[in-house]
């Protein structure tokens, strides 16, 4: 497939059936859609049986796309209901012989210096900046919860004979769950978003290894797809590389934070979104005293207003340092479980005779 581009970003984009699934179906679907302010990035990994995996990813990306373009809402809000729209399309599809389909969904909307991921199953994101590839997204997967109860190692899972079995997806339900959060994009990161028949075969330390490379993100692509089906190709392989060429503002909108408990159901994120946050609350509050002690003490009403004022950006500032610490240690906090499981393929590789 060729690679689309948005000002500021190029992007490289090839699915592949897989070496040991030649002659099927691609169960697989891609998404890079340029937009005026940066563009929308979609890898969904359908299943069950070939007719209703394809056909569950392709209508997934198909819905995601048409309802994030048609939307109003600001863009968080707008990705999710798109996520809500495509698992809807699905379950309304997954009728007669199609009851049972359904998909994976990674979705990364750029909007100027901001990505927005949301995310559903074990399709997973990763970043490349200053020579460190970090792991964005957390599986939804049986043998995911279990190496965060400490019952297996990263190695251990990827070797499991259930690790392909997710806990989470589109179609399974009206009701969709989903994790989203927000990452402030710098010039010079790349992005990885890729289905499990890529992650699931080629190391962390092999796929830093290939997106380190200085060559155009649709080369990098296909070498991606190679290394997967040179470690024999069980599956479908997606990958989606984008890359930033150049720093860009953040939006005004507050960026998600994911709260680390796991995915959501889609209306609570929503509700959340549309009640406002703290600060907006107490903005407001502050506002209402200031007022309030303007027409109470007009004597005094400058210094009142200058003090509702400092206190006004004095907690707009607090927010926003809070704000980028909590972004900061979740990249932290993701270069770390690499780390982990880098040191977990050493030990398997020197256990292996």
């Amino acid at each position: 497939m060729a690679s689309a581009s948005s000002p500021f970003l190029v992007t490289g984009l090839l699915t592949d059936v897989g070496r040991q699934r030649a002659g099927g179906a691609n169960q697989d679907a891609a998404l890079a859609l340029p937009l005026p302010q940066g563009g929308l990035y979609a890898v969904a990994d359908g299943m069950g049986g070939h007719a209703g995996g394809e056909l569950a990813s392709s209508l997934a990306l198909d819905t995601l796309a048409q309802t994030y373009v048609q939307g109003r809402s600001r863009p968080p809000a707008r990705l999710i209901e798109a996520v809500q729209a495509a698992n809807l399309a699905v379950v309304q599809r997954a009728v007669g012989e199609l009851v049972g389909m359904g998909t994976t969904l990674l979705a990364v909307a750029i909007d100027r210096g901001a990505a927005l991921i949301a995310h559903v199953g074990d399709s997973r994101a990763y970043l490349l900046r200053g020579g460190e590839l970090l792991r964005l997204t957390d599986d939804h997967s049986w043998v995911a919860e279990q190496v965060r109860m400490g019952m297996l190692t990263e190695a251990e899972a990827r070797h499991h004979q259930w690790r392909s079995v997710v806990s989470n997806a589109l179609g399974g339900e009206e009701r969709v769950r989903l994790e989203l959060f927000g990452l402030e994009l710098q010039g010079g990161d790349r992005l990885l978003l890729c289905s499990d028949g890529l992650s699931g075969v080629v190391s962390e330390a092999e796929l830093l290894s290939l997106l380190a490379q200085p060559q155009a993100p649709q080369d990098i692509a296909a070498q991606l797809i190679e290394a997967a089906n040179d470690a024999g190709g069980p599956d479908n392989i997606t990958a989606v590389v984008v890359d930033v060429l150049r720093s860009q503002r953040l939006p005004s909108y507050p960026l998600p934070e994911s709260p680390g408990d796991g995915p959501e159901y889609a209306e609570v994120l929503l509700s959340t979104r549309r009640g406002g946050s703290l600060l907006t609350y107490l903005l407001l509050t502050l506002a209402y005293f200031t007022l309030l002690g303007v027409m109470l003490i007009p004597e005094n009403s400058a210094l009142i207003a200058l003090l509702g004022f400092v206190v006004g950006v004095l907690i707009v500032t607090t927010s926003k340092v809070l704000s980028r610490r909590r972004r900061a240690r979740r990249l932290s906090g993701a270069g770390r479980r690499l780390s982990l499981a880098t040191d977990d393929a050493h030990a398997l590789k020197r256990q292996v005779p």
